[in-house]
């Protein structure tokens, strides 16, 4: 029971997607498959449009993230960049947890390793956006990885505050990204694919 009821939240980016036709992919592996699916349409189960959406979760290991800090990196950019391959996708989403579920242990080395492989993982999936024709926007809803070590220097095992990147893979040589939050990535997206974006979106599309 609730004493105030959760926002009813409308017209996602998923929703105006649907709207348009467009059909999209979306994966991760089971520690942020929520975040690309749950989440990522408004704290909505199901899908919006069974015949536009694909969604896919890859099984994380059940053992400590600092065992195993490349987690599931290569099977997600595998299946990211066989996807691309076969055109059937307009939109294609795909999360990395590494870098918050192995920088909350506070294991710095198992962090690096972590970061070494979405590194990898990030530049294979741009080098098969551009083979096929892909823009790719890049970014994260929070830090962690970045900021492993406390000034006393124990570990830091919490998000931290440090602002996240926004990088637009583009074959235009003027294009520029703005500063700004959360709420400007959907309208950012939206901007780039040339649709118009819904008045309940009260962000603004970082890129001109």
């Amino acid at each position: 029971h609730y004493l105030v009821q959760p926002p009813v939240i409308k017209h996602t980016l998923t929703e105006v997607l649907c709207a348009a036709g467009i059909h999209e992919y979306a994966l991760s592996e089971t520690q942020k498959y929520g975040h690309v699916t749950y989440f990522w349409n408004g704290n909505r189960s199901g899908k919006v449009d069974e015949n536009l959406e694909v969604y896919e979760e890859v099984p994380s290991d059940v053992i400590p993230f600092e065992k195993a800090p490349a987690m599931k990196s290569k099977e997600i950019t595998e299946k990211m960049v066989e996807n691309m391959a076969s055109k059937k996708f307009q939109f294609l989403r795909c999360n990395f947890p590494n870098g918050d579920m192995v920088g909350h242990t506070g294991v710095f080395d198992a962090v690096v390793y972590a970061m070494e492989c979405v590194d990898k993982s990030v530049a294979a999936i741009v080098e098969a956006a551009d083979k096929y024709g892909y823009t790719v926007l890049i970014t994260a809803d929070h830090g962690n990885a970045d900021n492993a070590i406390n000034p006393d220097g124990t570990p830091n095992t919490a998000h931290s505050l440090n602002p996240v990147p926004c990088i637009y893979v583009t074959t235009r040589k003027d294009a520029k990204v703005e500063n700004g939050i959360l709420a400007d990535v959907a309208p950012t997206i939206l901007k780039i694919m040339g649709l118009p974006q819904p008045a309940d979106m009260t962000g603004h599309a970082l890129i001109d």
